[in-house]
């Protein structure tokens, strides 16, 4: 894994780079696609509202207060997925808004994930990722639970998540094993 900046973070097959306003048509279609988007919260508007709103957030980018990043494959650039860190704090940050659509390679689920947790963990130094999720998010909730999430609380429609940093960095040589492997 190499990660020279925030900007760009490269593993065995995925990169993540982050958003430009460029990208607001992936993004709207990704985010009004019924294949990607049962689980996440409704979106209204244009293609160019989604270039507006990018642009606004990389303020909060440069403020160090959020990142949002594309995932590519690393052989040939294709976008394949969005992954987000948020509601940065002094020993915190939540992840989400994470998809992933039908160009993704094996793997990339871990691989995405201890990507941009590594932003988290590394690059920001915070000690402790939050992550929810839609209680009928069955597939997500799995996957947090096997890599050793912790169920905080939950009300009707989100079950929240803590994962510590000590952990990620216990877990972490054992997923670059798997993400090694052919």
């Amino acid at each position: 894994m190499y990660m020279s900046s925030i900007a760009r973070i490269e593993g065995p097959n995925l990169t993540l780079r982050l958003i430009e306003p460029d990208d607001a048509a992936y993004v709207h279609g990704l985010r009004t696609n019924p294949l990607y988007n049962s689980h996440l919260s409704k979106v209204t508007g244009s293609v160019e509202d989604q270039r507006q709103w990018i642009e606004g957030y990389k303020e909060r980018e440069a403020a160090g207060q959020e990142f949002y990043y594309v995932i590519e494959r690393k052989d040939d650039g294709t976008r394949c997925g969005l992954v987000r860190l948020y509601d940065i704090e002094a020993d915190s940050f939540t992840w989400g808004s994470w998809i992933l659509d039908e160009n993704k390679p094996p793997k990339a689920a871990l691989e995405s994930t201890v990507l941009s947790f590594s932003v988290g963990f590394e690059m920001l130094r915070r000690e402790l990722a939050k992550v929810d999720v839609r209680v009928d998010n069955t597939h997500a909730t799995a996957f947090y639970r096997r890599l050793g999430m912790t169920e905080t609380h939950r009300t009707a429609q989100d079950i929240y998540f803590s994962y510590p940093r000590v952990r990620f960095a216990a877990d972490r040589p054992i997923y670059l094993k798997l993400l090694s492997e052919h």
